[in-house]
């Protein structure tokens, strides 16, 4: 367990992904020349890139004041765990639980919307999509893994178990995995993820986790691919163009609209920042739960229909 140790623990985690990733991104690419699949974008590849190094230069910078915070939730521990072979996976299986919890923030949210809709407005989906990160998710992240260090899990170790979610949650962002058999009632798969990064109406907000599916089939949030419902990637509206300010400041320069209006209350101003994205003081909004009751709504007239 030495390995996992530490923050050597964390860098060994890295130092051993990166060649990972970089072999598998390169027989995707191959594969998407070879098969004429065209799953690669030039341009999308260097976004993905950006929004990588900005998401690594926050994270940098917010390493002290992570780890400060975390190790003061520590310091008032209800519990010591002795670091045996069962405590890494509950630290791991309670850590993959926090991030769902986040993950369910962001889309829910308007205002981790905005940092994280960078991650889902691109049309293309493969392994670099996994690296298009929510540029500002490092300002607040650790806030959610803290309680874990008031549990008792030290934060180093929180941290790494999380950097190992991270390559593995990395990797189902691709479209060559088709299914998975088993694992597909266990693990969050390439499936589930495309699922994920879906703008069709069905499959909005849905698999939220990053290792384990058990967390959205426990919460509501589950859905299964489906093949008479083909997955259509990015945002919708889309954005005005894909420039990289654009990317980053588009649902901030939204926000900063709808507040700005006249006579707005106060509550209202606070919902427009921290509501579901879609809401409206005036009611002519809709959120994501009002468009999937309306789908859901029409599909069970149709089906009615027809068996009529």
């Amino acid at each position: 367990m030495s390995f996992f140790l530490g923050e050597d623990g964390l860098q060994n985690v890295y130092t051993w992904a990166i060649p990972f990733h970089a072999t598998v991104i390169l027989g995707e690419m191959i594969y998407s020349h070879v098969s004429e699949s065209k799953l690669y974008n030039n341009k999308d590849i260097v976004q993905n890139i950006f929004l990588a190094l900005g998401n690594f230069s926050i994270d940098l910078a917010m390493k002290v004041v992570t780890m400060a915070v975390m190790f003061f939730f520590y310091s008032y521990r209800i519990f010591n765990w002795e670091f045996t072979w069962y405590y890494w996976i509950i630290c791991f299986v309670v850590t993959d639980l926090a991030y769902w919890v986040l993950h369910y923030m962001d889309h829910h949210s308007r205002a981790f919307w905005a940092v994280h809709i960078t991650h889902h407005n691109s049309e293309y989906f493969n392994l670099t999509t996994g690296f298009r990160s929510s540029v500002l998710e490092p300002l607040y992240r650790y806030l959610y893994f803290a309680p874990l260090a008031f549990l008792g899990f030290n934060p180093w170790h929180i941290l790494v178990v999380y950097a190992v979610g991270q390559v593995y949650g990395t990797w189902v962002h691709t479209q060559t995995v088709k299914k998975m058999g088993f694992l597909e009632h266990i693990l969050i798969t390439p499936s589930h993820h495309r699922v994920h990064h879906a703008c069709n109406i069905k499959y909005l907000d849905r698999n939220m986790g990053m290792v384990f599916v058990f967390w959205d089939k426990m919460f509501g949030t589950f859905e299964k691919e489906d093949d008479l419902v083909p997955v259509k990637y990015g945002i919708y509206p889309k954005m005005p163009d894909d420039k990289p300010l654009t990317i980053f400041a588009y649902e901030w320069r939204n926000i900063w609209k709808d507040i700005k209006q006249p006579d707005l209350k106060l509550t209202d101003k606070f919902n427009y920042i921290f509501n579901s994205p879609g809401w409206k003081h005036d009611g002519t909004g809709k959120t994501v739960r009002q468009y999937q009751k309306e789908y859901l709504a029409k599909k069970l007239f149709k089906e009615k229909n027809q068996s009529i």
